[in-house]
């Protein structure tokens, strides 16, 4: 037994060793860092590290320990979450759906401006704990009462889960601004990544809802707004960069959509794409509605893919408002408030939040832009993090504190 005890004791690090091992060579097989961000070795460390607990993560699930988003976020959720006699931070269920309020202790001679935030993701990870140091700034540095939204995820959940939890949550909140002291004229949609989408098909689905407070304004950082070409500039300059790469993109939008991993090729191609629903979107879609300097150069490859009908069929619900809120009618986006939009220059998504910006600028909604050159996906949440903050977290943060300050 002693030895039995013995062989345990040496196997575990020996096995954790071998997995953080594959890890980094995974990375540098992988994994391209731009020569413009700043702060390379870090970067390479911590997707070195988001490699490694992902890699664990998948060897539990294997055992039935446990799934690996799961695993992922208890590891990230062991971080120390922030504290301040000067704000109030209250857990809270809206139904089924767990929420976190945070507001500001002082008395205000007014209603305070409000802010529902929906966190990042992917709709695998993300959770109430790895944004509340977030929220926390936020909530602090706008003086604001801050709703976020721990909507339900995959594994547990699929689409349209996160687009339901968030609305009906939202509008849960808009219905109680009295008892929170919001001012229901200062409302503001704010979110990063997923979240930016969910932001966009929220701002629109309230537009036809009367009976509740008009949004005033709609913060998308960094946004994922549609999931039908994945075949822009971005997504090919970008697809190998951390933490956003296209295999983890892929391996989200299938997991999530509950899209067998087959039919991978045929979204990244564009061949599920119906030949009259392209002609119909493309305005919208294309890659000629990025801006000249964000394009490669040498000849465009061609998109969509020739029509694939079976691939169509197996994932007919990407072109669902939800996941591509890109898609709706003008009437309705004319209608939207004026928007903040956060852009990062190595991000897979890039070019999504310009096709946005083109639609709402086009339809005459206010838009301001904000570009990070040196930016990269998931940045945001790491600017607190000490040693391992970038000066683009930093800045994207404070940006987003100027914007809503402003409205």
């Amino acid at each position: 037994m002693a030895f039995l005890g013995l062989v345990l004791f040496l196997a575990l690090p020996a096995f954790f060793l071998g997995v953080f091992v594959w890890a980094v060579c995974e990375h540098f097989r992988t994994a391209h860092i731009p020569s413009a961000l700043q702060h390379p070795a870090k970067l390479r460390f911590l997707h070195c590290m988001f490699l490694y607990v992902m890699t664990l993560g998948y060897i539990f699930e294997k055992l039935g320990i446990c799934s690996m988003p799961k695993f992922f976020c208890l590891a990230h959720d062991i971080m120390r979450v922030k504290k301040d006699p000067a704000l109030v931070v209250t857990n809270l269920h809206f139904g089924t759906i767990p929420v976190r309020l945070f507001q500001p202790k002082a008395a205000s001679s007014r209603p305070r401006r409000g802010i529902i935030f929906y966190h990042g993701g992917g709709a695998m990870f993300g959770s109430l704990d790895s944004y509340h140091n977030l929220c926390f700034f936020l909530a602090q540095e706008t003086d604001s009462v801050l709703l976020m939204i721990g909507y339900r995820k995959f594994p547990d959940h699929h689409t349209p889960i996160v687009s339901q939890d968030c609305l009906n949550a939202s509008i849960h909140f808009l219905r109680c601004l009295d008892t929170y002291g919001v001012d229901p004229s200062r409302v503001v949609l704010c979110g990063e990544s997923v979240g930016g989408g969910a932001v966009a098909f929220i701002a629109q689905t309230l537009v036809g809802i009367s009976d509740l407070p008009r949004i005033r304004a709609q913060v998308l950082i960094y946004p994922v707004v549609q999931v039908i070409n994945l075949h822009l500039p971005s997504t090919e300059q970008n697809r190998f960069v951390p933490f956003l790469s296209q295999d983890f993109v892929m391996t989200a939008i299938c997991n999530y959509l509950a899209i067998d991993t087959s039919w991978k090729e045929a979204i990244l191609t564009g061949a599920f794409i119906p030949p009259d629903t392209w002609r119909k979107y493309k305005k919208w879609f294309s890659s000629d509605n990025i801006p000249k300097r964000f394009k490669s150069r040498g000849p465009p490859s061609r998109f969509p893919a020739p029509y694939n009908e079976a691939a169509y069929l197996e994932t007919k619900h990407l072109f669902n408002k939800e996941h591509s809120p890109l898609m709706a009618d003008d009437e309705t986006m004319a209608q939207l408030p004026e928007a903040f939009l956060v852009t990062c220059e190595y991000d897979f998504f890039r070019d999504d939040s310009l096709l946005y910006k083109k639609r709402l600028e086009d339809l005459g909604v206010r838009v301001t832009w904000y570009h990070v050159e040196d930016g990269f996906h998931g940045s945001l949440i790491l600017f607190d993090k000490k040693f391992f903050s970038f000066p683009c977290s930093v800045e994207i943060v404070n940006a987003i504190v100027n914007s809503i300050k402003s409205t």
